[in-house]
């Protein structure tokens, strides 16, 4: 089965900027599809491409079979989208936001009564449903925006930084969400500039940095992909020798490893849960008492400093 979203040498200008520059990525049908960057890495442009609110300059994208050129009808038919940026000034209330998204999508009048008031009862905007929209928060408005595509159930969501201005029970409420959404079979593509929500939640990552594809692989992949990105602290009972520090380094996934003090080794290594038992039967087999281990992985956060050499707090400055 093909991908359901191909996307061949898209790009954006906009004057000399490329805000999306030669994008190529395919999107498998039932993933989350977790597109990370800073503010202003060109996500948000490349996903209006997507969902054919603006055109390419170069390049195009099938989305479900179609072009985004040539068939945007038929694309837009596909598609559920949050905007990063609520819209609902054409509406008096979140009920009517979502009533006529229910309507949309053909619901009878008994189904659409019960999904309306159960998809608001999720995003906790069932009490505030009969307000103006003009008097909801951000946060508000940003359940509202998400309970639109809770509603429609489509084939191909995209949701645009989904939990920016939402509390951290909000959130969590929302992930889950995006997960049940996967589960009965939509195919989500997640923009944000929030790692750890691109790794909870995404069953691949493309992180993007200045209009570019930088690297595309499972969050583990890419995590493993950090050569002594892997941590382990080993409390002894007795100063190491360096005999035996000289030994773990032989092991072929150790990089590198810091005396932090005469009794405490620091290990940077690849594949810390093969390693691990390893390194224990050495230890015993020494007769080298060991108080206590403790092993950390890298983070998406390790992972995007060291394919941009920034952080994504320093990226963001950079973008901007």
């Amino acid at each position: 089965m093909p991908p359901i979203i191909q996307i061949q040498n898209l790009t954006k200008k906009f004057g000399n900027l490329a805000a999306v520059d030669h994008l190529d990525l395919e999107i498998e049908e039932g993933e989350i599809f977790g597109l990370l960057g800073p503010n202003g890495a060109g996500k948000t442009t490349a996903i209006l491409m997507l969902a054919t609110v603006i055109k390419p300059t170069e390049g195009t994208a099938l989305v479900g079979g179609f072009d985004i050129r040539k068939s945007p009808d038929k694309v837009r038919g596909l598609l559920g989208i949050a905007f990063q940026e609520p819209k609902m000034l054409w509406v008096a209330t979140p009920w009517d936001v979502v009533n006529w998204h229910a309507k949309v999508c053909g619901l009878s009048t008994e189904e659409r009564k019960r999904r309306v008031k159960q998809v608001l009862e999720t995003v906790d905007m069932w009490e505030p449903r009969h307000k103006n929209v003009h008097a909801l928060s951000g946060g508000m408005r940003k359940r509202v925006e998400m309970a639109k595509v809770l509603i429609q159930r489509p084939k191909i969501a995209i949701v645009d930084e989904p939990t920016t201005q939402i509390d951290v029970v909000g959130k969590h409420k929302i992930w889950n969400m995006l997960l049940e959404l996967r589960d009965e079979g939509s195919t989500i593509i997640l923009a944000t500039n929030e790692l750890y929500e691109a790794d909870r939640l995404s069953d691949r990552v493309g992180i993007m940095h200045r209009g570019k594809l930088l690297v595309c692989d499972t969050p583990k992949t890419l995590k493993d992909s950090i050569l002594g990105g892997d941590i382990i602290d080993i409390q002894l009972e007795k100063d190491a020798s360096p005999t035996i520090v000289e030994e773990l380094k032989s092991f072929k996934e150790v990089v590198d490893i810091m005396q932090v003090k005469p009794t405490n080794l620091r290990l940077y290594l690849n594949r810390v849960e093969e390693v691990v038992p390893q390194i224990m039967n050495l230890l015993m087999k020494k007769n080298v008492p060991v108080n206590s281990i403790r092993m950390s992985e890298p983070s998406l956060d390790d992972v995007f400093a060291h394919y941009t050499g920034l952080t994504i707090e320093e990226a963001q400055k950079d973008e901007g």
